[in-house]
């Protein structure tokens, strides 16, 4: 028996600090919700949910990306469906105007209604979106998903593709210019379809394209949780655990530190 030296108070304060320390890293995990609270908690898990983060972040910037470029093409498409209607209307008044009954003064109605479509049409084709150009060779955007990744947009381009349909050459003031007019229309409704086939191509691969971004940031989300987010159910058991380990250190070393005392037995 020796009194300078107490090895089971030694011993079972070092088991009280591993304790307390343990108790003290439970807590700050069910605190934090993370169970990487320390880089040295899980230095690979710590970088691998770091690379994760970074993707995550990349890909969700790319979905809003994807969305406005849809809400562009979806504008794109309202536009064309009113120039369809407006070449429909046209055609309509270049078939009327070769009525062999009519009086000039009706035939130049029929003008007047005919070239007020023609700078509707006309005034379409210079259309923006939040200050980009909607149709014309600038439509053909390239947009970024993220991770290095892209989707371009086919350009759409009426004011190319339906020829002289809105131009001042096209009239129906007479049965004659109505006769030619209606064949440029009907040349232009079908190079119209074209264009919204076009659209609708681009809408469909951005719509694909943003639910894969979608499921993606969900899958990277799910992987990145696994790495950090703590277990609640599994750290609190650990935490009662720690708590009585404590408890019960303490106890044990309150104990150790008065076994020395019977040395005073023998000394009586």
């Amino acid at each position: 028996m020796v009194i300078n030296t107490n090895i089971a108070a030694l011993n079972a304060a070092s088991s009280l600090d591993q304790s307390t320390n343990d108790l003290n890293e439970s807590l700050t995990r069910l605190s934090s919700g993370s169970k990487i609270v320390n880089a040295s908690d899980n230095p690979a898990g710590l970088a691998e949910s770091m690379e994760m983060n970074e993707q995550i972040a990349e890909t969700n910037a790319g979905n809003a990306n994807v969305s406005d470029a849809l809400s562009y093409s979806q504008t794109q498409d309202g536009y064309l469906q009113q120039v369809s209607s407006a070449l429909n209307q046209m055609a309509t008044l270049a078939v009327s105007a070769q009525d062999p009954t009519l009086s000039s003064d009706a035939a130049s109605d029929y003008q007047s209604q005919f070239a007020a479509l023609q700078n509707y049409i006309s005034s379409v084709t210079s259309q923006t979106f939040n200050g980009v150009a909607l149709f014309g060779a600038a439509s053909a955007l390239n947009v970024a998903t993220g991770n290095g990744n892209s989707v371009t947009l086919n350009a759409v381009d009426p004011a190319t593709d339906l020829g002289t349909a809105y131009g001042n050459s096209t009239k129906v003031d007479n049965a004659g210019d109505a006769a030619a007019a209606e064949s440029v229309l009907q040349t232009a409704i079908t190079a119209l379809a074209s264009e919204r086939a076009t659209v609708g191509a681009n809408e469909e691969a951005l719509t694909f394209t943003g639910n894969t971004l979608g499921v993606l940031s969900t899958n990277l989300t799910s992987a990145s949780s696994n790495l950090t987010d703590v277990d609640v159910a599994t750290e609190s058991t650990n935490y009662a655990k720690y708590q009585i380990l404590v408890q019960s250190g303490t106890a044990m070393l309150a104990q150790a530190n008065a076994n020395p005392q019977s040395v005073l037995k023998l000394l009586q």
